[in-house]
């Protein structure tokens, strides 16, 4: 007889789950029982926090979502932070749980990891959270959480199995995965008056999110049809080809660029919450004057931040074919744009702070001597640098946790996950060495499984970013200047190689190096010496 935790991981198998990312529990081993009877491949991180950052980096690397063994209480709190992260960014994470016996739930008796309401604890960083009570509702559940996978605006979904439900009977449910659900498409009319919008703007300007980074073809084809001048937020880094003729890259918080912006007199914008993380304009509302158009897949969403007169609830590369249909082409109106995008792109980037200038040319030496490769980032000096100066080579080829929920310890976990997802491409970590102490453990993870991920630990000796932050207001530093451990040493404990370049050539050596050893290779930079390098 199969128990329903031996049916829950063939269904997954079913829906196209290939990772399993978990650490064993007493309240979760009978979860493990049916693995072998699969084709699942299960990691095991050091800490939950690191299972939901790698399954983070999975998805957003591959567009696939992996899924997270969680046991009860602790687990569950050691993964929330990951969660946040995740639906934040609109990351697809199913995590699955056990929970204390159906019938001991919220009885306060002391049980082992027992919580007051587990589920009501998770549901905040969730898309859903369900407690299953019943091995029936396994299928049905599991069909909607794919269904937001597939279908809306994606995120973390939580399943919880009480203990006594895990080992319940299940040969009798079905195994069929029924129809995925398909994105929907936009509005007929909708389009039509967006067309007119902008077909009769005198100075469009367009705004990409995250939620064009699968449908790059379809964004380059629309703002090549509109001729207008393009800004990408940090989650839509890619989407436009590096060098794009219309691509302001994402310097959207620039003034020239914010003027711009404000100024014109439709704005498009597509797959983005026009959001201070999302737009990189802190403690600033956008202020936009003209009319605006906005394409997303979430309704509610359409609506926040900045009232459109025209609302398209829609997947944004359904959306934008629509659009560039319903446009004529004008040769004439694109060179134009394309003039006053140079324009604008050079006089933000004369503006950028000199250590920001600086991260973007490290950042560039570092793809240059890795074509192809995928950022995962922390919340470090470079990242935010990197976020307006760098371009990535593709989509999905930058991202980190300094927007959105804005955690630290995300890059070294999550570029794990992404090498698990795209093993052919290289795949680098980039955190300070504040960060890396949050989730420094998951060396050990990466050493285990043989991964060649160059980790570029940046190190300030301490929180530099938020020092400088301090500093700029007078406020005294306290708490930023910590105590900073040799960071070479431990990465040889974790058997990790090691490398400290001291110049341009010497770097590109490392990062050389680094992707054809067998483990992880902690390269660490002094930040006050880079500026210095020949």
């Amino acid at each position: 007889m199969r128990t329903c935790g031996e049916v829950l991981v063939e269904l997954l198998e079913g829906y196209g789950i290939d990772t399993v990312f978990g650490i064993p529990g007493v309240h979760t081993v009978e979860l493990y029982r049916g693995l072998p009877n699969t084709r699942i491949r299960h990691i095991t991180p050091r800490h939950e926090q690191g299972a939901g950052f790698m399954a983070d980096g999975y998805a957003r690397a591959s567009g696939r979502p992996a899924a997270c063994f969680i046991i009860t209480g602790p687990g569950m709190t050691n993964i929330a932070t990951a969660m946040g992260q995740a639906l934040a960014d609109s990351i697809p994470m199913l995590v699955i749980s056990s929970v204390n016996s159906s019938h001991e739930l919220g009885l306060g008796e002391g049980r082992l990891h027992e919580l007051p309401d587990q589920r009501a604890l998770v549901s905040g960083v969730s898309v859903f959270s369900h407690c299953l009570l019943r091995a029936e509702e396994l299928p049905s559940v599991l069909a909607r959480a794919f269904a937001v996978f597939d279908g809306a605006r994606p995120g973390p979904v939580h399943i919880e199995l009480p203990l006594d439900v895990i080992t319940a009977p299940a040969d009798h449910l079905s195994r069929a995965v029924p129809g995925r659900a398909a994105r929907p498409g936009p509005d007929p009319r909708a389009i039509a008056r967006a067309a007119e919008l902008l077909a009769g703007a005198a100075s469009p300007f367009v705004v990409l999110g995250g939620g064009t980074s699968r449908a790059a073809s379809e964004a380059t084809a629309l703002v090549e049809r509109l001729g207008a001048p393009t800004a990408l937020t940090i989650n839509a880094k890619g989407v436009l080809p590096k060098g794009h003729p219309l691509s302001l890259g994402s310097t959207l918080p620039e003034p020239p660029v914010l003027e711009a912006l404000r100024a014109a007199d439709v704005v498009l914008a597509v797959g983005t919450e026009l959001g201070e993380t999302d737009t990189l304009t802190f403690y600033d509302r956008l202020g936009l004057t003209g009319k605006v158009i906005r394409i997303d897949i979430d309704p509610g969403q359409l609506v926040r931040n900045a009232i459109p007169e025209v609302a398209i609830a829609s997947d944004a590369g359904l959306a934008m074919a629509a659009l560039h249909a319903a446009l004529a082409d004008d040769p004439a109106r694109r060179a134009e744009g394309e003039a006053g995008t140079a324009a604008l792109r050079k006089a933000a980037l004369a503006g950028l702070r000199p250590d920001y200038a600086l991260h973007g040319r490290f950042l560039d030496a570092v793809a240059e001597a890795l074509p192809g490769v995928i950022v995962a980032g922390d919340s470090t000096q470079p990242v935010y640098g990197g976020n307006l100066a760098y371009d990535p080579s593709g989509p999905c080829r930058w991202f980190n946790s300094s927007t959105g929920y804005g955690t630290l310890g995300y890059g070294l976990p999550s570029a794990f996950g992404a090498k698990l997802a795209m093993p052919d491409l290289p795949v680098v970590s980039l955190i300070g060495d504040g960060g890396i102490q949050f989730t420094i453990g998951e060396l050990a993870t990466a050493v285990e499984l043989g991964l060649p991920v160059p980790i570029l630990l940046w190190n300030n000796q301490g929180y530099g970013e938020i020092k400088t932050y301090m500093e700029a207001r007078s406020i005294p530093t306290i708490g930023v200047d910590i105590y900073t451990p040799d960071f070479q040493t431990i990465a040889r404990g974790f058997g990790c190689a090691t490398a400290k370049p001291a110049g341009w050539s010497e770097l590109a050596e490392a990062l050389k190096t680094a992707i054809a050893a067998d483990r992880p290779t902690v390269i660490e930079i002094d930040d006050a010496a880079v500026g210095g390098w020949a």
